[in-house]
């Protein structure tokens, strides 16, 4: 499944939730570098707006559909793949690091969820060895001074996989420095997954989730931030549709 941006083609490359752990096992088994994005609607908005984010977003290894729209439209595009959240893929992630006995990094969210994610991920995979946890200062930017010591940091430390959840786009941005400054570190973008672990933020029930209607549930606990982001998704609806269908036919 393709997305079309200027002189930009995002393309979903891993179908569903095995190719992805294939892929991730053996790279980390090769001590070989990624960059994971889990592609989402938001991110179609974003990417239609920001050169920059278009660039990251090209530097991305491994990109897989985190969110039901994208499903839907890759359907319609006659190149179907499955729905694999980002927030699903933090403990499969671990234990395939843990498997290939590299340590974990997490950067991002702060402090206190950090040490709580890491406390519960080590309860729960057996061999995991967390190496560093870093929480950026606030108005970190993923390009700056701080993201280069960050990523120096992890290149020279016993690293093979880091969890970033720091949000759409500084952790793709953050994730595409990475790529270049920490090449044998793979780098999987996970925005709330630190949060959910730690339980700073609630997943919605699992009866939503089968239902598609997540985004129900987080716009509820949080609507003036994100009302108006899903307005802008609503909005580009028809016409990726419509860019979907032209993919079809041709």
């Amino acid at each position: 499944m393709q997305f079309r941006f200027a002189d930009t083609v995002i393309a979903v490359n891993l179908p569903d939730r095995a190719a992805l752990l294939a892929a991730v096992s053996a790279r980390l088994a090769a001590k070989q570098g990624f960059a994971l994005a889990t592609l989402n609607l938001d991110h179609l908005v974003k990417l239609a707006r920001s050169d920059s984010f278009r660039r990251a977003y090209a530097a991305q290894d491994l990109v897989v559909a985190d969110g039901n729209p994208i499903v839907w439209l890759s359907r319609l595009a006659g190149d179907p793949v499955a729905l694999v959240p980002g927030s699903d893929m933090v403990l499969p992630l671990v234990q395939a690091a843990a498997a290939a006995e590299v340590g974990v990094a997490l950067v991002g969210s702060t402090d206190a969820a950090l040490a709580a994610a890491a406390e519960r991920l080590c309860a729960e995979v057996p061999g995991l060895r967390i190496t560093a946890c870093v929480s950026p200062r606030f108005g970190f930017d993923p390009e700056g001074a701080e993201a280069v010591q960050i990523l120096t940091d992890l290149n020279a430390a016993d690293v093979g996989l880091c969890l970033i959840a720091l949000g759409a786009p500084k952790q793709e941005v953050f994730a595409a420095l990475g790529r270049r400054l920490a090449p044998q570190v793979g780098f999987a973008s996970i925005g709330a997954g630190v949060d959910f672990l730690a339980g700073n933020q609630s997943r919605a029930p699992l009866w939503l989730r089968k239902l598609a209607l997540e985004w129900v549930w987080r716009m509820l606990s949080s609507p003036r931030r994100l009302i108006p982001r899903y307005a802008a998704c609503a909005a580009i609806l028809p016409g990726q549709a419509l860019a979907a269908l032209r993919q079809r036919w041709r």
